[in-house]
């Protein structure tokens, strides 16, 4: 009879977390929970927008108002280039439209901020899926070139768009 290897016996390994995100929830919330900051109410599992807030509810802050208020960005567009400069106007429109479309079925998508940089435009957000979305809808519409990285490990998106002239 062969022994298992001691590898196979050791109880104190450590397990690496796929994803660190410090703003994820440790622990499922009651049904129903309501964000006392932007109402959003968490109910089957996720956050929705409801007509009625539920008046029973648990309250806690969701992560996105939690992230809005640290200023602790998940992503990040940076926009940069002529096209930016001759269209601001426009783009910033159709980034807050999304935004505004977005928001309506992901509560926690949101933009956090849009400031201008010298002469870039950086947006930053609530989570890891809305910057692509953004880079994605310029470039459709303004063409250019986009980068986008995808930090797993640190739950982190950051997407660079660069207009041609």
């Amino acid at each position: 009879m062969t022994e298992p290897s001691k590898a196979a016996n050791r109880r104190d390994k450590l397990i690496e977390e796929r994803v660190h995100d410090t703003y994820k929830l440790k622990q499922k919330l009651s049904e129903p929970t309501l964000c006392p900051e932007c109402g959003a109410v968490y109910h089957n599992g996720r956050w929705t927008w409801a007509e009625e807030p539920p008046q029973d509810a648990e309250k806690v802050v969701c992560s996105a108002c939690h992230r809005a208020k640290d200023n602790y960005p998940a992503g990040e567009v940076t926009l940069t280039g002529d096209l930016l400069q001759q269209n601001k106007e426009e783009i910033i429109r159709l980034v807050r439209n999304l935004e505004t479309t977005e928001n309506s079925e992901h509560p926690l998508n949101r933009i956090i901020a849009i400031r201008d940089i010298d002469d870039s435009v950086l947006i930053t957000t609530t989570d890891v899926h809305l910057p692509r979305r953004i880079g994605k809808a310029i470039q459709k519409a303004f063409h250019g070139k986009l980068d986008i990285h995808f930090d797993k490990a640190g739950y982190f998106t950051s997407i660079t768009w660069e207009s041609d002239s």
